[in-house]
């Protein structure tokens, strides 16, 4: 491998959801953002000046490279999770392009639920409405680390600051409110590629970064819960070859906290303890491990493990229960149902279980709690209480993302039809 490919390997990798109302510009945000990072390949480009000409369009139309999906062109608007992939010198990114209507909630869920960084777009004319108070609270709720607010079409407001200002203003009151913490605030113009990628010329009052210098600068380096040691086992690993006849590896990925060599670990259900004897990494032994690696760990003693244990600290110990509170966010045309039986799966764990009690619902447009209403169907949000078949072994959401959430599935279909944050 060359030095530039491991190079490329070893870049830090930044996962971003946008979210905007419809016509608030997010896909040609993310056309100017390809376009002026040099991250569109030619024939791309080609096809988009075609079917910009054949739209009547004298100027590109960057909202086509995002809007990949037919259904979307006809109708102008972005209707399923869009995930798009390019690299600066500086970072690897991901985008998870997301609808904003309220029908399409359980699309930005899904599509935000592994997010660094949520950008929120803003049209400088209509400022927070609604729908921005709705991905507010998504970004909120899904615990996703750094929020960046586009205050977009500016050249429309004349490049007021007083506007930019306005709007920030009164987002703050929402992000106070709901609990965003690291929220930055960009005055933009996607279609003309002011503070995109370069420079804005017609706002020279603001001096923060551009779009894509937060995005290569924000720290995600703290985003992983690395206090809590976890590591969900995946796969028992006994090779039948003679010289590996003694090999048993635990093979899975690191949910939390940094597992070194000597470390003293306790295995979930049994309770036992053990010491690592050592860490498995692309063929090498590796002296420690960290989010989000997937490595084979050894431990010191024969232990009975098995896909869904769990190996954690052998002091700080994930909480343990069958009866969990969580927010759901229901993805199914087929409402919740009491009683019913669901396929619960949760880290590299499998159980059932079944929906005791719907505490309430949450209105998305007032961020209201709604409890003379609890019946919970498509796009709802609710707190509900859940009993499994057997102890799950887990975090509060707000802890830990990746043990503390999971996905309820009904045995009829097999179809997803819930995402869950433990509380």
């Amino acid at each position: 491998m060359s030095g530039k490919e491991s190079g490329y390997l070893d870049m830090e990798l930044l996962r971003f959801t946008t979210a905007g109302s419809v016509d608030d510009g997010k896909s040609t945000l993310i056309g100017r953002l390809l376009y002026d990072s040099k991250a569109i390949f030619e024939d791309q480009m080609e096809a988009i000046e075609r079917a910009s000409v054949g739209k009547g369009g004298e100027e590109v139309n960057l909202a086509l490279l995002t809007d990949g999906l037919r259904a979307e062109r006809e109708q102008g608007i972005t209707i399923d999770v869009a995930y798009r992939y390019f690299a600066t010198p500086k970072r690897k990114f991901i985008i998870a392009d997301t609808p904003g209507h309220v029908q399409y909630t359980r699309n930005m869920v899904t599509g935000a639920s592994t997010a660094n960084a949520a950008v929120i777009l803003v049209d400088a004319r209509n400022g927070v409405i609604e729908q921005t108070r709705r991905h507010a609270y998504i970004a909120a709720l899904l615990q996703i680390p750094h929020v960046i607010v586009c205050v977009n079409k500016m050249d429309l407001v004349d490049f007021s600051q007083e506007r930019f200002e306005e709007i920030k203003a009164d987002f703050m009151q929402v992000a106070d409110r709901l609990g965003n913490k690291d929220v930055h605030y960009l005055p933009i113009s996607a279609k003309l590629g002011d503070n995109v990628v370069d420079e804005s010329k017609n706002m020279s009052w603001y001096t923060g970064r551009t779009f894509i210098g937060l995005l290569e600068n924000i720290p995600i380096e703290h985003d992983e819960d690395l206090s809590d040691l976890r590591f969900p086992v995946q796969y028992v690993i006994r090779p039948q070859a003679d010289e590996y006849h003694d090999y048993r590896g635990y093979a899975g990925r690191v949910a939390g906290g940094v597992f070194k060599v000597g470390q003293e670990v306790a295995v979930f259900p049994s309770g036992m303890k053990s010491k690592i004897a050592a860490i498995d990494f692309g063929g090498e032994e590796k002296q420690e491990a960290f989010p989000p690696q997937s490595v084979t760990i050894r431990l010191e003693d024969d232990i009975d493990i098995s896909r869904g244990s769990m190996i954690s600290d052998a002091e700080n110990q994930p909480q343990q229960g069958q009866e969990i509170e969580l927010m759901v966010s229901w993805l199914s045309e087929t409402p919740m149902a009491l009683r019913k039986k669901y396929t619960l799966l949760h880290t590299s764990n499998e159980a059932r279980c079944m929906v005791t009690e719907v505490l309430h619902k949450v209105n998305i447009n007032t961020l209201e709690e709604v409890t003379d209403d609890k019946t919970v169907g498509l796009n709802d949000i609710a707190r509900i209480r859940i009993k499994t078949t057997k102890p799950l072994f887990f975090d509060s959401y707000k802890r830990n993302r990746n043990t503390g959430s999971l996905i309820l599935i009904d045995e009829a279909t097999n179809n997803t039809v819930g995402a869950g944050m433990i509380l």
